[in-house]
Order: C-alpha cells, then structure tokens, then sequence
C-alpha cells in the first residue's frame, strides 16, 4: 500500500471512530494523528515498540482510547509515567495544545522514539524524559498523573507519590472495574470517582480510575 493510500485510510478510520464519540478534534490535529500512526508503524519494526502490528488497528486501540480521557482532565500540567511509546501523552498533547506534558519512561528507545514524534509534529507541550518514576524528581508538581500500563493502582500510588500537587489526581487507565485494588488504597488516598469508557469498535471494559488525596 502506497504511503498516499495509507495516509487516507488511516485519516478515514479516524474520522469514522471519531463520529462515534464527542471529542472535539481539528484537521490539524486528526493530520498529526495520522502523522503518530505512521511514525509508530515504521520505528516498531525496528524497535518493538507496541504488539499492535496494524495501523488501522493501532488507530483504534492506541490513538482513540488514549483520546477518550480528554474530556476528564481537569488542570495545566501532566505526567504520563511509564508512557511505552508515549500513550496516552502523545494523543492527548496533541488535542490539548494548552496542557503541558511530561512523558516518563525508562527506555531510552522508546524516549528517542517520543523525541523524534515531538521534532517532527512541532509539538510545544511535551518534554520526553529517560527515567525511573522512582528517581524523577521534578521541582513543579503535577495536576494529574496518567497511567495507561501500571501493573496495579497499588503499585501506582506508592511509586508516583511524590507527583502531584496539593489538588493532583492519579488517573489510571483500566480494563474491568478494579474492585479488589480499590478496596486496597492506602488511607491517605480516596477514591474520586470512575469514569465508564466508551472506545468505539473496540471489544472489552474501559475505565478511568481517579483518586485524589484524602482530607
């Protein structure tokens, strides 16, 4: 398939999934999307960067589930820890110019991955930074924590407590509804509240977890 003819079916995906949900993206922005897919889809044959092998499948189950947590961020500035090869960071930066970034991971390959994405999109809100969650320690804190691949919410919090702010959430993306590991937050933590996701043509449960400090 000609670069051409993938570019438009990768664009049409997009669109028809998009039609399924309420988000709000620009040409612009839908051509930088596409633009992600493409750069993902070269750079993983050589570096294994996701087990998604397709582009159009990687649209769907990269692109717009990273997409459907945009409507629940709530402040400036955002850490995508243990980002893979900057999901959901990547997508969400690009439909949310004015929120600032930061993408975690300790790969170096999937980092110089994010830092080429960034040279050739122009993207302004991402810094991409090579290191353990553990031993980042960043002088401004966060308004929310993003993860998309922790093992548990348990080992989340405990790794990432030195993130957020005073008002900071931790935001985890989830399969089925994470009932035993809710019921073992720390006390310090409360459960803010669970938003169902609805990722279009894609089969199994989403869910964004949200928890907040305890008062």
């Amino acid at each position: 398939m000609s670069n051409n003819t993938m570019h438009d079916k990768l664009q049409s995906t997009l669109q028809r999934l998009l039609g399924q949900t309420e988000l709000a993206v620009t040409p612009e922005q839908a051509d930088k999307l596409v633009t992600l897919v493409t750069l993902l889809d070269k750079w993983n044959k050589a570096f294994n960067l996701t087990s998604v092998r397709e582009p159009v499948a990687m649209m769907g189950r990269h692109i717009v589930d990273s997409l459907v947590v945009s409507p629940h961020l709530q402040g400036e500035r955002f850490i995508d820890v243990g980002t893979g090869p900057g999901l959901p960071g990547l997508p969400l930066a690009i439909i949310n110019p004015d929120r600032q970034f930061v993408l975690l991971d300790s790969l170096g390959k999937r980092i110089r991955f994010i830092r080429m994405v960034v040279h050739q999109l122009g993207l302004t809100n991402v810094e991409a930074v090579q290191s353990r969650v553990e031993d980042f320690n960043p002088e401004q804190k966060f308004d929310g924590v993003l993860s998309r691949a922790f093992a548990s919410l348990d080992d989340m919090v405990s790794w990432c407590a030195h993130l957020p702010g005073p008002d900071g959430r931790f935001l985890a993306l989830k399969g089925q509804y994470p009932e035993q590991e809710l019921q073992s937050l720390p006390a310090h933590l409360a459960l803010d509240r669970v938003y169902p996701l609805t990722v279009p043509e894609q089969e199994g449960d989403r869910h964004l977890v949200v928890i907040k400090l305890a008062r």
